[in-house]
C-alpha cells in the first residue's frame, strides 16, 4: 500500500502562486507596495484579487441581462441608429456643457430656467 504525503499546501489550505517577472517590473511592484505600506507579497495578491473581482462582477453583469429575441433585435437596431435627441435631453446637454465651462447661467436652450438637480 502506497502512502501518499500531503504538501504543505494541502496541510494548511493555503496554495501557492509564482510569477517570473523582470527586476524592472519587480522594482516597480515593490515601489507600489512600499508606498501603500505593505509587503509585495500583500500587494500582489491584494491587486490581483480586486482584478478578479472585477471581472467577475463584469461577467455576473452581463449574464445577468436576459433579453428576448425580438428585445435584442431592438436593442441593436438602436444601437446602430439611436435616435435623435428630445428637447428635454438636449436642454440637459446644455446644461452639462454650461456645467463643464464653469459657466453659470441658469438659462437653457429656449430660455428655460435650468431645474437644479
Amino acid at each position: 500500500m502506497a502512502i501518499r504525503h500531503n504538501s504543505d499546501a494541502e496541510n494548511t489550505g493555503r496554495g501557492r502562486i509564482t510569477a517570473r517577472l523582470s527586476a524592472e517590473k519587480q522594482a516597480v511592484l515593490q515601489l507600489a507596495a512600499d508606498l501603500s505600506g505593505s509587503t509585495l507579497n500583500q500587494f500582489i495578491v491584494q491587486s490581483a484579487l480586486q482584478a478578479a473581482e472585477r471581472v467577475i462582477e463584469q461577467e455576473e453583469v452581463i449574464r445577468s441581462i436576459q433579453l428576448t429575441v425580438e428585445e435584442s433585435k431592438r436593442f441593436f437596431a438602436l444601437l446602430d441608429e439611436p435616435p435623435k435627441p428630445n428637447e428635454a435631453l438636449q436642454r440637459a446637454m446644455s446644461r452639462l456643457r454650461n456645467k463643464k465651462s464653469g459657466s453659470t447661467d441658469s438659462k437653457a436652450v429656449g430660455g428655460r430656467r435650468s431645474k437644479s438637480l
